[in-house]
């Protein structure tokens, strides 16, 4: 599809925004209400919006015309299959466009975000590509022990400058604020669906599971600094307990994932490895205080996780 952009160029390119929902109504609401400020790109665009089996008012706030901009191309399609990947493999089925661009449903992506990301589909055609995420505090500020490390697990992302193309796994792109060219999946698969987020479990993985496949499947993945999404930051995660169970959660299905069909009896260096992680922590909440030993009792947590997984964890 040819189309003359906003900068007077041919652009054979076309973006589906797919933004996933379960269950968010009233923070859903201020998403649309972002996108609907987004500066529209020069090429073709949609927003396909994929109601994940919710309970609550989304169908009703979907159905609306309230948060609809002019312009702005719609699809609702509901996926009653609950879980953010198989929702996210529906928006893959039903995508039209070249590239898609996936989003969460507690994000307000910044207004030249779609812009950002229309300027490096046509400059390099990757085969996926991510922005920058940062993390904005509701109800309530930051709280004291909440160090600058763990703003990852809040979704926080940035590379830093300039947009570059990524060939290391330690450099992931989040589910936040990514996008593939719609045919990758064919060769590579879609999102595994026994990681990410299930309903109110606190769980993930499915996005830099793609990234390490996307890596070792040699396909071009970029960096782009300047699409920049804000990730609006509930205040039941700003909890210790919160991270604690993020990590227990994730230790939980690595194990499982792991120890497939073999015995249930957890491997022998598990234990000396939870017996250092409990060393370490301890030894940080002595030294420094309960501010400064969390990211050592996630560790705790982890491997807490790990051993029980693998223990009596059943796999999907």
């Amino acid at each position: 599809m040819n189309v003359i952009s906003a900068q007077g160029t041919a652009a054979a390119t076309s973006l589906t925004v797919a933004l996933c929902t379960h269950n968010h109504a009233q923070r859903l609401e201020h998403t649309l209400r972002g996108i609907a400020q987004v500066v529209p790109p020069g090429c073709p665009w949609e927003l396909l919006i994929i109601d994940n089996a919710s309970t609550d008012a989304t169908p009703q706030i979907l159905a609306s015309t309230d948060w609809r901009a002019p312009g702005i191309k719609v699809r609702l399609v509901r996926e009653d299959q609950l879980g953010l990947s198989n929702a996210r493999n529906r928006a893959i089925r039903e995508a039209a466009s070249d590239y898609i661009v996936f989003m969460d449903d507690d994000e307000t992506p910044d207004p030249h975000w779609l812009r950002a990301y229309e300027e490096v589909i046509l400059s390099q055609r990757p085969d996926a590509l991510g922005g920058r995420i940062e993390v904005m505090f509701e109800g309530g500020g930051r709280p004291a022990w909440l160090q600058d490390e763990l703003l990852g697990f809040l979704g926080r992302l940035d590379h830093g400058s300039p947009s570059r193309h990524l060939t290391e796994v330690g450099t992931p792109i989040f589910g936040g604020n990514f996008g593939f060219r719609r045919e990758i999946f064919a060769r590579i698969g879609g999102f595994d669906s026994g990681l990410g987020r299930m309903g109110t479990a606190n769980t993930g993985g499915e996005d830099t599971e793609m990234y390490r496949r996307m890596i070792t499947s040699g396909c071009s993945v970029w960096w782009a600094r300047d699409a920049v999404i804000h990730h609006r930051i509930e205040a039941h995660k700003l909890r210790r307990s919160y991270f604690l169970d993020l990590h227990y959660r994730q230790g939980h299905a690595e194990a499982v994932r792991a120890r497939g069909p073999a015995s249930r009896i957890p491997p022998a260096y598990l234990a000396p490895q939870l017996w250092r992680a409990i060393r370490a922590a301890l030894s940080e909440r002595i030294r420094h205080g309960r501010a400064a030993s969390l990211r050592k009792e996630m560790n705790v947590a982890y491997f807490l996780g790990y051993i029980l997984g693998w223990a009596s964890g059943s796999r999907a």
